[in-house]
């Protein structure tokens, strides 16, 4: 049986030697054949929109604010996706489960209700019982908190111009702030 060769039209490109050479070079480390990495160069500078005469500075610094921005506004996605996961775990699933432990393993016991005496006229301090795990969510909180706000202190810095009055300077970036805004915002 004969086996059908496969035929390609081929065209002849008048190229100086020295460069022919170092196309063929770059041609075996990239692909299997010279079309195959011609075709993949076009493809690239289409793809991004350049031409090999431009300066590709400006071009590829466009490319990477508009990655730049895509990659915040996914970042900022994610986080609150985490936060809503965090805060059902905190105030849903481990309220559940604290209480499914306590009926399986029979910690509660059954109590008469106390009948406090009235206070008197007298300023009494207010005794409030919090949930453990929510009194823990909110240690962590108020950590965080410290912690943010005394980065702010720090990266403050008071300017004293030779006119006006004097005033704070904070040295953080706008990411920063956004990320301290949004923290506030979510407490």
């Amino acid at each position: 049986m004969k086996q059908k060769s496969k035929t390609y039209r081929f065209s002849a490109i008048n190229i100086k030697k020295v460069v022919a050479n170092r196309f063929r070079s770059f041609s075996k480390k990239t692909s299997k054949s010279h079309t195959e990495t011609l075709i993949t160069v076009m493809d690239f500078f289409e793809w991004h929109g350049f031409t090999p005469s431009d300066r590709l500075g400006q071009s590829f610094l466009q490319e990477i604010i508009k990655n730049r921005k895509l990659t915040e506004t996914s970042i900022k996605r994610t986080e609150a996706s985490i936060a809503i996961i965090r805060d059902i775990e905190i105030t849903q699933t481990k309220p559940t489960n604290a209480i499914l432990e306590a009926l399986l393993e029979q910690k509660i016991k059954e109590e008469r209700p106390r009948v406090e005496p009235l206070p008197s006229k007298q300023e009494t301090p207010i005794e409030i019982n919090v949930p453990k795990i929510r009194y823990e969510r909110l240690q962590d909180k108020l950590e965080m908190l410290q912690r943010e706000s005394q980065y702010l202190i720090e990266n403050t810095t008071l300017i004293k111009p030779a006119f006006g009055k004097p005033y704070l300077r904070l040295d953080i970036t706008e990411g920063e702030l956004e990320n301290y805004k949004r923290t506030l915002k979510n407490l």
